[in-house]
């Protein structure tokens, strides 16, 4: 299970470290085999999932039923525009040009480990986002959050 965040920089030709702490897991995970693709629900973030939990992700999507406009549209936005990666020697993964223009991203970014997978975030879209949802989450607030214990 992944968890926590780090910022980190993008280099001049889209690429962004691995943080040391998740390396040893992906290689675990999924022998370092990592598929790239949109965040089905937020602009300014990807998603990045080891390849055996994007295989459970891109089945689910695929089941839904093509002739539902909504599901061909999550579908062409997660299965149609995923692709492959796998960190070069130095831990680094290459961000396809056209992933990175369509989210923002740009020099910082923010990893976020998201339970088994992570979000990588615009760093300013992450932040202008959480400002939102604190002041959302008090009123917004769901039964089932409500009965959380934290």
């Amino acid at each position: 299970m992944f968890f926590g965040e780090t910022a980190i920089n993008l280099d001049a030709k889209g690429r962004m470290a691995v943080p040391v702490r998740y390396r040893d897991d992906l290689e675990v995970a999924c022998g370092n085999r990592l598929v790239l693709t949109y965040s089905a629900f937020d602009a300014g973030c990807l998603w990045l999932y080891p390849e055996p939990e994007w295989e459970r992700v891109r089945e689910q999507v695929m089941g839904l039923s093509t002739f539902n406009p909504s599901h061909r549209s999550l579908q062409r936005r997660l299965i149609g525009s995923a692709t492959q990666l796998e960190p070069d020697g130095n831990g680094r993964l290459l961000l396809p040009v056209t992933l990175r223009q369509v989210t923002g991203l740009e020099k910082r970014v923010v990893m976020m480990g998201m339970g088994q997978g992570f979000e990588i975030w615009n760093e300013t879209v992450l932040t202008q986002r959480r400002v939102e949802e604190e002041k959302e989450i008090q009123e917004k607030a769901s039964d089932e959050m409500a009965q959380l214990v934290l």
